[in-house]
């Protein structure tokens, strides 16, 4: 399967220039992170009052224990009769969240990235898998998805355009902390660290939790709610700084390209705005009408 650049719906040319540098840094980078920490290209979740270890193995572990309290959260169905059947990933990485929900849901999913490396590993890591009847990864733009209208049960990502009725929306993401009622925006010096924080891994904006809600509500979704999981993120970023300080990741990441070099310069960054109250690491989930 050959995979080339996303199309973008837009003329926009910063926003052009985002979504190439977005891919390039993937295209560079997810083998760096497939080597160290698996195919899992998400934080982990952390039970508050446990001792962390230095094992990768306990950090994969506790990345997928990041989808199940996901799911938990979201109030996915266990029961047989009521899980999600047909699953859209958006920002999907080499796929490893889809193939454990299409394992766990006996779903098909299907995920998309703006990397064409990531999307073609994802494809190949499936078809080892057994599991290419089941999933499948493309390369696309989250703000013009490829899918009809209400296609999907489960939307992990943003969007409600192609959620079915009654399909669940499942947001897990970085935010800014929510603005005091007597703020207009953050202080100069928080916009001055995220304008950092975006030039090393090419995002646009951020938003608070709150614009995740209040955006909801004015798509007419329903059952909203959103809790703060920065508490339960918080060893995820040193680990990934001490995975790149050790031998192989050093040589690993001098393999990789200037753009993924910069990003761990940058990771520093992450845990300043963290330790500051500035980033924040939130969940919001909610439900399409039916």
């Amino acid at each position: 399967m050959t995979l080339t650049r996303v199309t973008t719906a837009t003329t926009d040319p910063s926003v052009v220039q985002l979504q190439e540098g977005i891919a390039e840094l993937y295209d560079e980078s997810s083998g760096l992170w497939e080597n160290l920490w698996g195919d899992h290209m998400h934080h982990g979740y952390y039970d508050s009052d446990a001792n962390v270890s230095d094992s990768i193995s306990d950090h994969r572990v506790a990345q997928i224990r990041m989808i199940d309290q996901a799911l938990r959260f979201a109030a996915v169905s266990e029961d047989p009769l009521k899980t999600p059947k047909s699953i859209v990933d958006v920002g999907c990485g080499i796929g490893g969240s889809s193939r454990y929900l299409a394992k766990k849901f006996g779903a098909t999913c299907q995920g998309i990235t703006l990397s064409p490396v990531q999307a073609q590993r994802a494809n190949a890591l499936a078809a080892a898998q057994g599991l290419a009847d089941k999933v499948s990864f493309q390369v696309a733009d989250a703000l013009n998805q490829p899918f009809p209208d209400g296609k999907f049960d489960l939307f992990v990502g943003e969007l409600a355009r192609v959620a079915a009725p009654g399909g669940t929306i499942i947001i897990v993401t970085w935010c800014h902390r929510d603005l005091a009622p007597t703020e207009e925006s953050l202080q100069p010096w928080e916009k001055e660290l995220l304008g950092k924080i975006n030039k090393a891994y090419y995002l646009p904006d951020w938003c608070s939790s709150a614009d995740y809600v209040n955006l909801l509500q004015s798509l007419s979704l329903q059952d909203i709610k959103s809790e703060d999981w920065t508490q339960y993120v918080a060893p995820f970023w040193p680990a990934v700084i001490r995975s790149a300080l050790t031998w192989k990741g050093f040589t690993s990441l001098l393999r990789t390209g200037l753009k993924t070099i910069k990003g761990a310069l940058a990771m520093p960054l992450m845990i300043e705005g963290y330790k500051k109250g500035l980033i924040k690491f939130a969940i919001i989930t909610c439900r399409k009408p039916e």
